[in-house]
């Protein structure tokens, strides 16, 4: 395990582990200290939304999770989210001369091809946000993307044509999520990240599919994003948690 502060957060890098999520989580129960990040090499438990798994081959993606205490209503916790995938579109600008767009509410994408994804897990007591723990995998080199994704997904190397520095891009992304979360607690703070988030996004603006949790299914115009980061549809339909799917156009 390397161990080494960037940009004031503790970054621990091992070799393979289950899931840096579930990590952070056990860590953030024991009272590990808020900027705490967990990077691996290899993951043999990752997983996506609703439970989903994801595979990588080893050293072919950033596989990381950042623990966080914001002073933020639970309501108010992606946030978070918003704030690392926004961090994490800067950076692979910077850093690889691509922007990604942010496709509501936790992928990275470049045209509709999937290039990282976001997950992130909140720890509340009563009616107080204790932690956020957020995580990201980055398809870096060619092939980091599971087998049966090749169609839908897209690594960074090749859409910029040159290696990229997993350790630097990293960095690059811790930075500039100090930025956001340096307000993320103050109204002129949201206001500044939802603003941005909107700027980048991929979805708004285009016919949506989203799955509700409950399973039900809306279709509509994405508008806009509130500013807790919710997703909403064409007739004022708010729309917290959910699967979007970008529909062509006719």
């Amino acid at each position: 395990m390397k161990m080494s502060w960037v940009f004031g957060f503790r970054v621990q890098w091992v070799e393979k582990t289950g899931s840096t999520n579930a990590d952070l989580i056990a860590m953030a129960q024991q009272g590990a200290a808020s900027q705490t990040v967990l990077a691996a090499d290899y993951q043999f438990s990752g997983k996506g939304r609703r439970g989903r798994s994801w595979g990588a081959a080893p050293g072919s993606s950033l596989l990381f999770s950042v623990l966080v205490r914001p002073r933020l209503d639970p309501e108010a916790a992606h946030l978070v989210t918003t704030a690392l995938a926004l961090s994490a579109v800067e950076a692979c600008d910077a850093l690889a001369g691509v922007r990604p767009g942010l496709k509501w509410p936790n992928d990275l994408v470049v045209g509709d091809r999937k290039l990282a994804g976001v997950l992130a897990e909140s720890m509340v007591t009563g009616n107080r946000l204790e932690a956020v723990i957020v995580g990201m995998g980055i398809n870096v080199r060619t092939g980091a993307a599971p087998v049966e994704t090749v169609d839908t997904a897209v690594s960074l190397e090749d859409l910029c044509g040159s290696e990229v520095d997993r350790s630097e891009l990293l960095a690059e992304i811790l930075g500039r999520f100090s930025h956001w979360m340096n307000g993320i607690d103050k109204p002129n703070g949201q206001t500044a990240l939802m603003a941005a988030a909107r700027q980048e996004s991929a979805t708004l603006g285009r016919r949506v599919s989203v799955e509700l949790a409950d399973g039900a299914v809306l279709e509509g115009l994405a508008e806009d994003l509130d500013q807790r980061g919710a997703l909403v549809l064409a007739g004022n339909r708010r729309v917290v948690v959910g699967d979007v799917v970008h529909l062509r156009s006719a």
